[in-house]
């Protein structure tokens, strides 16, 4: 059962979105307030979270960077009572996997869920095999004949997004937007140094390769079996 954070303060549209989704066989933890959420994200595992743009005290842009600082990949979609492009683009902007008016079908908002569920959710028991590395990202390990390799949670999302993109190019403006609350010169100068570590731990095996691209990003060979 996989398990949505909701942060809606309309308590007619949380009820119903709760309890449709609970139908649906979705687990669906709902605040209509957000002062309790970051200490809830940071005890408990959830698959989506969906907040709502006009939230009391903080909106829902500022609380999903604040989300995002601590649970980097953690997808979520965007509810709003208005139809407005720059808040459309706005979220597009923060990482938010969709965008969705609160007047649509509750059905709709179903199948949007299932359908980033499908694209972005890691089964917990699966494991990875990159060349000649076995990378399990549940027990942060990346392990080879060589050696086995601890990771941190950050080393373990970006490998992960990597991966999303193997064979292809990522934008560094995509892994910034997903793994950072916001993408400052820091930031971009802590994913180098990120990119660098994970060459290091993968460099036993030649078949691998995160080529940067000036201007553009990196082109991932990682060598999936």
């Amino acid at each position: 059962m996989y398990k949505l954070l909701l942060v809606e303060d309309d308590l007619d549209y949380g009820t119903v979105i709760q309890q449709y989704l609970g139908i649906c066989g979705f687990d669906v933890t709902w605040f209509s307030t957000p002062e309790q959420v970051i200490d809830t994200i940071s005890k408990e595992h959830f698959d989506l979270a969906i907040l709502d743009i006009m939230l009391p005290i903080k909106d829902g842009f500022t609380l999903s960077k604040e989300i995002n600082a601590i649970v980097p990949t953690l997808p979520f979609l965007f509810l709003t009572a208005k139809n407005q492009n720059i808040d459309r683009l706005m979220g597009l902007k923060l990482g938010a996997d969709d965008y969705i008016s609160k007047t649509c079908d509750p059905e709709e908002l179903k199948l949007r869920i299932e359908n980033i569920l499908k694209r972005t959710a890691v089964p917990k028991t699966e494991q990875y095999l990159l060349g000649s590395y076995v990378f399990n990202p549940v027990q942060l390990k990346l392990t080879h004949a060589k050696e086995t390799i601890r990771l941190t949670e950050r080393e373990r999302d970006l490998l992960l997004l990597l991966i999303n993109y193997n064979g292809q190019v990522i934008p560094r403006e995509d892994i910034l937007q997903k793994l950072w609350p916001s993408a400052d010169y820091f930031n971009g100068r802590s994913l180098d140094v990120f990119v660098t570590r994970l060459r290091k731990y993968l460099q036993h095996d030649d078949a691998i390769s995160i080529t940067s691209i000036r201007g553009i990003g990196f082109d991932i060979n990682l060598a999936i079996k």
